[in-house]
């Protein structure tokens, strides 16, 4: 059984998809002869101040040159690179996206974001990526050697097929915390142009991780009216995720960029119709048959999307079964596990040497 070291930032019990793959991996690495000891790093990344980063800097240069390290890239991105340099241990770095690619970012935060994360990047001995795109990304924008980087795609389990909502007014569920990124001011400005229709909507996602996002698609709500049928549920229970998916008649996610979509590869393991935008990795996550997709931020392509879907019950049921068909096919989080733990064996195996500068 080999040791290593999983440095996360901040609480791992924080209901997004970025922790829940982190948390997915600790539990279930063991099986694949890997046991590692969470690090809690600061939760202020990635825009730590400068005692986080003397915190951050006095936990990492005290780990062993032996130390297989695993660090999350919401922080590994924004290390300075004067910490990753004076690291003893072998880095493997696990990107769920670039850190530049977050919508809300002025110019100068990306740029300084695409600059830290590709200098960084320099000192890993491998990196594990959450999809194609985000791999892609890496090579062409941040210069990592394609045979350092893993894909390890999230899990998903197994789930009932959803039966919908049974009634005459169709059920649209997005699910995603709150954020500039996951689009629902755009969600709501393409709903507002289907008042003419018969239809209600359910966003399940804490509301409190970012304000001014919330405060945002709310304004969007209340300029339209729509208050009475648009319902932000907040953050819920598995038990009542589960409850939204299965009576949910239609799924869409409206996100500005993706570096995976798990509440895509979650819906479509229960076969529902899907309207997704094309951002980052979105795209490639669903197949072609199982969604009908649209640019990212057009409020327009998405409300003649979602009427197309919520008008013609044949194509729906195309939609549902397409779904259905390519969500029995995903990866399990056993399968995740086991890519990651093959990683750090790998790693193991080479001893000392570490980094691109190799």
């Amino acid at each position: 059984m080999i040791e290593a070291v999983f440095a996360i930032p901040g609480d791992i019990a924080t209901p997004t998809g970025g922790y829940r793959y982190d948390r997915e991996v600790l539990a279930r690495a063991p099986a694949h002869g890997v046991t590692f000891r969470h690090l809690q790093l600061p939760g202020s990344f990635p825009f730590p101040g400068k005692p986080d980063l003397l915190a951050t800097a006095a936990a990492l240069t005290a780990l062993p040159a032996e130390t297989v390290l695993v660090v999350d890239g919401l922080a590994f991105g924004a290390c300075p690179e004067s910490i990753c340099a004076s690291l003893k241990c072998r880095i493997i770095a696990l990107v769920h996206h670039p850190l530049a690619d977050e919508t809300g970012l002025t110019p100068d935060q990306a740029a300084a974001f695409v600059a830290s994360e590709k200098a960084a990047l320099h000192h890993a001995a491998a990196v594990i990526v959450t999809s194609p795109a985000t791999r892609r990304s890496l090579i062409q924008t941040y210069s990592v050697p394609a045979d350092h980087i893993r894909v390890a795609e999230p899990g998903t389990e197994r789930a009932e097929r959803a039966t919908g909502s049974g009634g005459a007014e169709p059920v649209i569920l997005a699910v995603g915390a709150v954020s500039q990124r996951k689009g629902y001011d755009v969600l709501a400005e393409a709903l507002a142009e289907l008042r003419n229709l018969s239809w209600r909507a359910v966003i399940a996602g804490a509301t409190d991780r970012a304000p001014e996002a919330y405060a945002a698609a709310r304004a969007v709500i209340d300029r339209h009216g729509l208050g009475d049928r648009i319902r932000f549920a907040g953050s819920v229970s598995d038990a009542e995720l589960a409850g939204l998916y299965r009576q949910a008649d239609l799924f869409v996610m409206p996100s500005l960029y993706e570096g995976y979509g798990m509440v895509l590869a979650e819906a479509m393991a229960r076969g529902l119709a899907i309207v997704t935008t094309t951002g980052g990795a979105a795209a490639e996550t669903v197949p072609d048959g199982a969604a009908l997709k649209v640019p990212p931020g057009d409020a327009p392509a998405l409300a003649m999307a979602i009427r197309r879907a919520l008008g013609d019950g044949e194509l729906r049921r195309e939609l549902r079964h397409a779904s259905w068909t390519s969500g029995q096919a995903l990866p399990a989080w056993d399968d995740t596990a086991r890519i990651v733990a093959g990683v750090v064996r790998d790693v193991a195996a080479r001893g000392s040497h570490r980094g691109a500068e190799t």
